[in-house]
């Protein structure tokens, strides 16, 4: 036997199996997406970014105040300030009428926060929206409220109950997913679906008669287009990776 051939296709198969390794490498760094960014398949699929994780370049309140002065960003994280005292939603600068919307959140012990969509000013009742409650239900009274749980984590808030409910830990990062096309909105927590509804159904319009938005005029989830809102209700949630898709 050839040593010195046996050296060289040893140190040959050394770096083929270099080669593979770094290939495998940066195939997996390529494929890892960071905070607050959108994947190159993201962007080609039409997904926009509305938290930069730096500042709040598209968002403002309905007050004219400065978002700035009742939120704040750390680490690519953005919370309610602590100190906060008043309560001062924000929104986004744009509107939405179909559309694929994800954010992951994580809440804090006894919190209650929410994700309103077609945020508008109604003509009576001022500013609303349809609310994808985000909310402690063990810890949080306003979880023990409405009708049959219809205020607890994933439900459209004071209307509709979840029809399949996924448990969250306080402390852990999930995400809430919102489709709406059409008439038909469905609401996801951590990819798994737990609600769907129509607001042209009977079963809606039953469920509105019941709520506190009943004397809302037009009636209330009858808008078509609004903003998307991130609700401060003086509590700390936390929200990162907030990206939506027009459909």
């Amino acid at each position: 036997m050839d040593i010195r051939k046996c050296n060289v296709n040893f140190i040959g198969m050394n770096k083929l199996i270099l080669s593979v390794s770094l290939l495998l490498l940066a195939a997996g760094v390529q494929g890892q997406t960071r905070d607050n960014e959108l994947t190159t398949q993201e962007q080609a699929d039409g997904w926009q970014l509305l938290f930069n994780g730096k500042d709040l370049t598209g968002w403002k309140t309905t007050r004219g105040i400065s978002p700035n002065e009742d939120w704040q960003i750390a680490d690519g994280v953005l919370s309610v300030r602590p100190e906060t005292k008043g309560h001062r939603d924000i929104i986004s600068d744009e509107q939405y009428s179909d559309f694929d919307l994800r954010i992951d959140f994580k809440i804090t012990e006894g919190a209650n926060s929410g994700i309103k969509y077609f945020f508008t000013n109604y003509e009576e009742g001022g500013w609303l929206g349809p609310e994808y409650q985000i909310i402690d239900n063990q810890n949080h009274p306003d979880a023990k409220l409405g009708l049959h749980g219809n205020r607890q984590l994933s439900t459209l808030y004071d209307l509709l109950p979840v029809t399949n409910k996924v448990a969250i830990k306080v402390g852990e990062w999930n995400q809430a997913r919102i489709v709406a096309h059409g008439s038909k909105v469905t609401h996801y927590v951590n990819g798994q679906e737990v609600l769907t509804y129509d607001r042209k159904s009977p079963e809606f319009e039953q469920a509105r008669e019941l709520s506190k938005f009943k004397e809302v005029k037009p009636s209330f989830g009858s808008i078509n287009k609004g903003h998307i809102l991130l609700q401060d209700h003086g509590d700390v949630v936390f929200f990162k990776n907030i990206k939506i898709k027009s459909l």
